[in-house]
């Protein structure tokens, strides 16, 4: 199954400032993180674009996939505004290029959940945490976002708590491993 009236977005424009070089284009198994999750969610969306401060996306040959996120601050709120201001679609799944062991059957509940209710955003949840940027975003959001912004919060935490969300609950938090230093990516790369 393809969803076509959502498209998807990996994030992948982030500092990257624990593992001290950038995330997005780590090699695993001789791909980029970045081209890992594009190509995982190409399998499950007909529309799927890269967010990022600049393009440094060499396997990527249709450059209208990238969407530019100028503003200088590095804010995943910043991001999200970015992103749902320029998506045709009304509704976008987000995910992040530092979960790359994320199953794509976890992707299709996710939006499943999404389009089968009344939410604005639908996000995943382990036993751990819950990953605000994991899931489905309304672009009904987009004033909520401003105002904040405008207010000078960068929480997508706070966003999720002040919206009609719902978590959906995953039991292999391993899926969910999020890469932020050397050791977590050697742990990864031992989990492909």
């Amino acid at each position: 199954m393809i969803f076509k009236d959502i498209c998807a977005v990996v994030l992948a424009g982030g500092k990257s400032s624990r593992m001290e070089q950038d995330k997005a284009l780590l090699k695993l198994n001789n791909t980029s993180m970045t081209q890992v999750q594009y190509d995982k969610l190409s399998k499950i969306f007909k529309n799927v674009y890269i967010s990022s401060k600049v393009d440094k996306f060499d396997f990527l040959d249709d450059k209208s996939k990238v969407i530019i996120d100028e503003n200088n601050e590095y804010s995943p709120m910043i991001a999200l505004s970015s992103i749902l201001n320029q998506m045709k679609e009304n509704q976008v799944f987000i995910l992040t290029v530092d979960v790359p062991l994320i199953k794509e059957n976890t992707i299709k509940q996710i939006v499943d959940a999404y389009m089968k209710n009344d939410y604005e955003i639908v996000v995943a949840k382990d036993e751990n945490n819950r990953h605000n940027l994991c899931g489905v975003f309304s672009k009904s959001l987009i004033s909520k976002i401003d105002k904040y912004l405008k207010d000078d919060i960068h929480k997508i935490n706070y966003l999720i708590n002040n919206s009609k969300h719902k978590e959906i609950n995953f039991s292999d938090t391993n899926e969910f491993l999020n890469i932020n230093t050397k050791e977590d990516f050697v742990l990864c790369q031992r989990s492909i």
